[in-house]
């Protein structure tokens, strides 16, 4: 007898066909790519972007973007890469639990905040104080994949990223893109509570009583018990959800973590420096669009979007080393 067997694409797609939900996006009912490609042969299409999302660029450098902390120095506080693993792990529960097409949840989740600005949700407000109406990571995800690094993802993948956030009120395509919105705020309301502890800025015994009495305590037992209020509410409802009474202490702890970590008013002074050098990042930028390397330099885009395009992209410690090259006063 063989050790193996092997698992071709035409393979997977006949076990998706027998095993999966009838709810579920199977492989082979994807609405495909913009530029047609030839089928993998051991891949599925959902598995194939998983993996291009995963070796891409803009993924790596997910590792020097800031969650919380800007820049921080400590090794185990969370990284937009630790924060989007993190999330990815939690869509694959949910998505297996519920017999959906993992490899889809997972591909979206990678991808989800590969267009986050440097300094976290601070860039991404500052940012929108140069365009009309709001600029946001989830559409310069899609933006990175389709324009500055292009990956010829499919159609369902890009419409989760795009569809990720809870400001947006459209709904993803599939039950799979769905996902991601649950998934990403578990992952933060669950590792910034334990950062915020970890850097003694929250105390334990000072969460609300109804996040405690719903969730347990601050770390594993609040994942647990929103992923499993997840799967049981999605069952019965048949759309991905969240239990009312749960869905409303994780919006307690969400106030709770804005209020007392996000925004709080001893971060005040980092918040403005970050808010100063994408700021000032831009506008310089924009009077010396030259300066700017040539693969952000392109006719099909007009000079602000293409700055944005450039200082969106860097990390955290790329932004400030540049801003100090460029404003810090030279003493020699």
């Amino acid at each position: 007898m063989h050790a193996f067997r092997l698992r071709t694409r035409e393979t997977a797609e006949a076990i998706e066909d027998e095993i999966l939900a009838p709810g579920a996006m199977l492989s082979s009912s994807s609405q495909g790519r913009a530029i047609p490609e030839e089928p993998d042969h051991w891949r599925t299409p959902f598995e194939r972007d998983h993996d291009r999302i995963l070796h891409s660029k803009a993924f790596r450098r997910l590792k020097h973007k800031t969650q919380v902390f800007m820049n921080p120095e400590g090794d185990h506080f969370v990284t937009r890469m630790t924060h989007t693993l993190q999330v990815t792990q939690i869509g694959s529960a949910i998505a297996t639990a519920l017999s959906l097409n993992v490899a889809l949840a997972e591909a979206v989740c990678l991808g989800h905040d590969v267009g986050h600005s440097p300094f976290g949700h601070t860039g991404e407000d500052e940012l929108s104080e140069f365009v009309e109406g709001e600029w946001r990571h989830s559409e310069q995800s899609v933006r990175i994949f389709e324009v500055l690094e292009p990956l010829n993802l499919t159609f369902e993948v890009l419409d989760g990223i795009r569809t990720h956030p809870w400001k947006v009120e459209q709904r993803a395509v599939t039950h799979e893109g769905d996902i991601v919105r649950y998934a990403d705020r578990i992952a933060y309301l669950a590792h910034d509570a334990l950062d915020a502890l970890r850097a003694e800025i929250l105390d334990p015994s000072e969460f609300p009583d109804e996040v405690l009495r719903a969730f347990g305590e601050p770390g594993r037992d609040w994942i647990q018990a929103m992923v499993q209020s997840v799967i049981d509410e999605s069952y019965r409802q048949n759309e991905i959800a969240m239990e009312s009474s749960k869905l409303e202490a994780m919006l307690t702890l969400r106030s709770y973590m804005f209020e007392n970590v996000y925004l709080r008013a001893s971060a005040e002074t980092q918040r403005k420096r970050a808010q100063q050098i994408v700021r000032d990042l831009v506008t310089y930028y924009l009077e010396h669009h030259d300066e700017m390397p040539e693969t952000y330099r392109h006719d099909e885009a007009d000079d602000l979007t293409q700055v944005i395009d450039y200082v969106a992209g860097m990390t955290d410690r790329y932004a400030i080393r540049t801003h100090d090259e460029l404003f810090r006063p030279k003493l020699f």
